[in-house]
């Protein structure tokens, strides 16, 4: 059995007292590590006046979809799925580095148009304490649109939210970070359906051949460059897969295939947004 530490220990009925203050809530459920957990807890605080809503369109891959709705199950809150229409939006589409703040700043507005109907009184996301030293304009999303952040606010790194994730046995406890496909659209490149379809099929790909920490970012001119951690490199560079792999990428769409030498890194499109930007960002998130 998994034992917690003293410190998390508090720390979990800390957000738990923290959940049952709101009575009822709907819970932002994206499938990952974090929202799982806050699901979970909302379920244990609230029972029934929990649910996940879960924002669905072609940014979304249908591998996390269906993680969601199996999770959901799992946990024991109601879960909704509601069709959000972001690639519609030209402040997202046109992939500016802030197009994560229109995506969160719609999906919330959404999920408290019918916050009636699904009978909450409070949204809550899966934002953690090591979330606001990063690049997330999604924060100043939920920071306008009155979004509580339980974990952050109870100081839960990623570190606790995986370890209360297996205290809890969660099975995704140590999965890997998984953003949404736009994510792996370089800054400047306009989001299609398209494009998106390219980069999911192409992960799926990768991830059939052993990979299991993978991204494909998409950049100008159909570029493919996989992101992979260093100790599979040298496997993607075998003439045999090397050449299966440009093969298979041409069909989805590609018409160059790079293996990125430094390997896997979170955000690596990040290196594309101004610092002053980065630093705005940062400083603001701090502040909610």
């Amino acid at each position: 059995m998994f034992n917690l530490s003293a410190e998390l220990d508090r720390k979990r009925g800390e957000l738990l007292s923290r959940i049952r203050s709101f009575r009822r809530c709907a819970v932002a459920f994206s499938a990952g590590v974090d929202s799982t957990v806050l699901a979970k807890a909302a379920v244990l605080a609230l029972g029934d006046r929990a649910v996940a809503v879960t924002g669905v369109s072609p940014s979304l891959a249908d591998e996390e979809l269906r993680q969601a709705r199996e999770l959901a199950m799992l946990i024991g809150i109601r879960h909704v799925e509601v069709t959000t229409n972001e690639l519609q939006q030209s402040e997202y589409a046109v992939n500016d580095p802030d197009r994560c703040y229109h995506c969160k700043t719609a999906l919330y507005r959404q999920i408290q148009d019918i916050s009636h109907q699904l009978a909450v009184d409070v949204i809550v996301n899966g934002a953690n304490a090591d979330d606001l030293h990063d690049y997330r304009p999604g924060n100043r999303a939920a920071d306008e649109q009155q979004v509580d952040s339980p974990l952050a606010a109870c100081g839960f790194t990623k570190d606790d939210v995986r370890q209360i994730a297996r205290f809890w046995a969660l099975p995704i406890w140590d999965k890997p970070a998984a953003p949404c496909l736009s994510s792996r659209i370089a800054y400047g490149q306009r989001v299609t359906p398209e494009r998106l379809a390219m980069v999911e099929r192409a992960e799926q790909y990768l991830k059939s051949i052993g990979c299991v920490t993978v991204r494909v970012r998409y950049h100008d001119g159909d570029l493919a460059r996989i992101e992979v951690p260093a100790s599979d490199v040298a496997r993607l560079s075998r003439v045999d897969v090397r050449q299966a792999v440009v093969e298979r990428f041409r069909e989805f769409g590609f018409k160059f295939v790079t293996l990125d030498l430094i390997g896997f890194r979170s955000g690596s499109l990040n290196v594309l947004v101004p610092p002053e930007k980065l630093t705005k960002e940062i400083a603001a998130a701090k502040r909610t």
